[in-house]
This record gives C-alpha cells, sequence and structure tokens, in this order.
C-alpha cells in the first residue's frame, strides 16, 4: 500500500519539471502462514505544468488538472483507469472497499520535533489512521525547504492523491493538511491479523529538469477499464 505520494499544482512555480527520486523499504513480515521477504522499490516523481506523475514498479499514478483526470495504472496486468476529477472513489471501487474504507479516521498532531532529513530541515508529526480492526501509525517528517510551492501542492493536488490512494473521506484528507511542508520521511508501522508491517520512504532527490517523453501518459497497449476489481485491490 503505497500511503505517501507527491504532487504539484502551480505552474509559475517551475522554470523547468521538477524530479523526486524516493526510497521506500517494507520490513519482512509473516501474514496467513506466508512469509513475505524485506523489500526495497523506488517512486520517481514528477511535477510538471497543472499536471504530475509517480511511476512505481507496481503502480503509477498520473494527474492532469487541465484535463481533470486521474489515470490509476497497474504494471502487473497491465492495465489503467482513468477517473475524473474531483474523484468519486464510489464510480471506480468495488462496493466492499468503499465500505471497508468509509469510517477510516485521521489523527494529525505536530509534535515539535525537528530534524534533518539529507539536505532537508523538517518538522515531525505523529499521525494515526484507524479503520475497522486496523491501526496505522506513522512519524512523518515535512520540510518547507524544497524548491517549489508546498502550499499550493498541499492545498490542490495532494488531497486527490491520499483520497485515491487510501480512500479517505472529506474530514480525514482535511486532517492531513495540518502538516506544513513536503513529506520527505515517513515511518509507518502497521497490524493486519497479528502481522506487524513497517515501511520507511524517504526522498533522497529533488531536482529540476525536463521529463521524458511518456511520462504523463500511460503506456502504449494498456488497456483501459472503467473500475477496479477486487483483485486489483487485493493486487
Amino acid at each position: 500500500m503505497i500511503i505517501f505520494v507527491v504532487c504539484f499544482l502551480m505552474t509559475s512555480a517551475f522554470a523547468a519539471e521538477v524530479y523526486i527520486k524516493q526510497n521506500i523499504h517494507t520490513d519482512a513480515f509473516s501474514m496467513m502462514g506466508r512469509n513475505q521477504p524485506a523489500k526495497d522499490q523506488v517512486n520517481h516523481i514528477w511535477l510538471g505544468d497543472n499536471r504530475m506523475a509517480m511511476h512505481g514498479e507496481e503502480q503509477s499514478i498520473i494527474i492532469d488538472l487541465d484535463k481533470k483526470v486521474m489515470d490509476m495504472i497497474q504494471h502487473q496486468n497491465k492495465t489503467y483507469v482513468e477517473m475524473t476529477l474531483p474523484l468519486d472513489i464510489d464510480k471506480y471501487w468495488p462496493a466492499q472497499m468503499s465500505q471497508m474504507f468509509q469510517n477510516m479516521t485521521v489523527s494529525v498532531s505536530p509534535t515539535g520535533e525537528t530534524q534533518k532529513v539529507g539536505q532537508w530541515n523538517c518538522k515531525g508529526y505523529d499521525v494515526t489512521m484507524n479503520m475497522m480492526m486496523m491501526e496505522m501509525k506513522l512519524k512523518v517528517w515535512a520540510s518547507t525547504d524544497v524548491p517549489f510551492d508546498w502550499k499550493s501542492y498541499n492545498e490542490k493536488m495532494m488531497p486527490q492523491m491520499t483520497q485515491a490512494m487510501m480512500r479517505l473521506g472529506e474530514d480525514a484528507v482535511k486532517e492531513f493538511s495540518k502538516i506544513e511542508g513536503y513529506q520527505i520521511k515517513t515511518e509507518m508501522s502497521m497490524n493486519i491479523g497479528g502481522a506487524a508491517m513497517k515501511t520507511t520512504s524517504e526522498v533522497v532527490e529533488i531536482t529540476k529538469k525536463s521529463a521524458p517523453a511518456g511520462t504523463y501518459s500511460a503506456p502504449a497497449g494498456y488497456e483501459k477499464k472503467e473500475m477496479f476489481s477486487m483483485q486489483d485491490m487485493q493486487r
């Protein structure tokens, strides 16, 4: 489950597009009698003029604010779902998933702590998310010392991303707005059916440069679907 993603709105903030490299590490864990080894992934994120793209090994997300669409791409089965903005997740997710996430609550509290992560000066936040019998705890380090307008990013694009990735309601999305700055590092711990999981994500690079061709479009040959299946969600 990819929780923290990045995006940006204001076109005037860029002399060129912004590239962000995010490393993600998940510790080994055991669930339902199956052992899952530790895993490392990389997200390649591009912020451009009214559009953004996040490309990972298993999934990509592309937002185009001019066209008012968001594409969520599944690389394992080479499919994608194109969603209209503002997002209505009930149109694109199976009913079982909507019911599961509709009562999720989120609490965000600043800790008053500071830390330098890489080259960025950050402030700490504790985040607690509750859904049914599952609780997720996150330690977030966010920085305002980034080369783009993080306020516009938080106000305009982040709500679309968090709602899409975590199926959050409006109140839960607003709670995340308490985090000031761009999330540089996040440590997440959660328990699912007695299985403890821990994932850490950290930004290691922010650079201004031009995006490769095809960055903001679904790959050629991928099948467009009207909505996600339960199998897509489990994957």
